[in-house]
């Protein structure tokens, strides 16, 4: 049986496996027969609606993922859950790049994590994607400076926003990011 952890804990360690490409981390942050949804509201990017279990969220969210991906910067916007809770819902910000054509991937959701009682791990998470933008290589040179001076991976929405580079092609981004509502917890 793991060691019992607050759920900030499983969601950093979701987000250093997807964004490192560290599959050997996933079982930090899920639970043996977790459950992933995917809801993708774009044409942009494609994910399979659901996955069962940790392997299959393993080889989803981490392998497949960086197959394509790299320079993964993921940013849960807000402030981390400081004790246990069941469900936490909050905003992500996303900047990577394409591995075969070197464009920019920027883009953004929501998550919604349901924790195991006994564990503190990830028993359910929700991936919303409300928007992914693909822009020009030579995007990805200021993109990446802007992501690498956040704090990583929990992020405060008016920082992302307020810093974002002062480019045309990264509006429908601000746009995206000005949707976000914040970040609840449920006690």
């Amino acid at each position: 049986m793991p060691q019992r952890s607050y759920p900030a804990a499983a969601i950093s360690a979701y987000i250093l496996a997807k964004d490192g490409n560290r599959p050997h981390l996933v079982p930090e942050a899920f639970t043996e027969d977790a459950r992933l949804t995917i809801d993708v509201r774009t044409d942009t990017i494609q994910f399979p609606q659901t996955t069962h279990g940790r392997d299959g969220i393993a080889d989803v969210l981490v392998r497949r993922f960086n197959q394509t991906y790299e320079n993964v910067y993921t940013f849960c916007l807000g402030a981390p859950p400081l004790a246990p809770v069941p469900r936490f819902e909050g905003g992500w910000l996303v900047v990577m790049s394409e591995k075969a054509s070197g464009r920019l991937r920027t883009g953004s959701g929501r998550y919604a994590w349901n924790f195991d009682a006994a564990s503190g791990l990830v028993s359910e998470l929700v991936i919303t994607i409300d928007g992914m933008l693909v822009l020009p290589p030579e995007l990805v040179p200021p993109a990446m400076a802007w992501a690498r001076a956040l704090p990583y991976p929990w992020c405060p929405l008016d920082l992302a926003e307020s810093t974002m580079p002062a480019l045309a092609p990264l509006q429908d981004l601000r746009t995206l990011l000005r949707q976000r509502d914040g970040t609840t917890a449920a006690a």
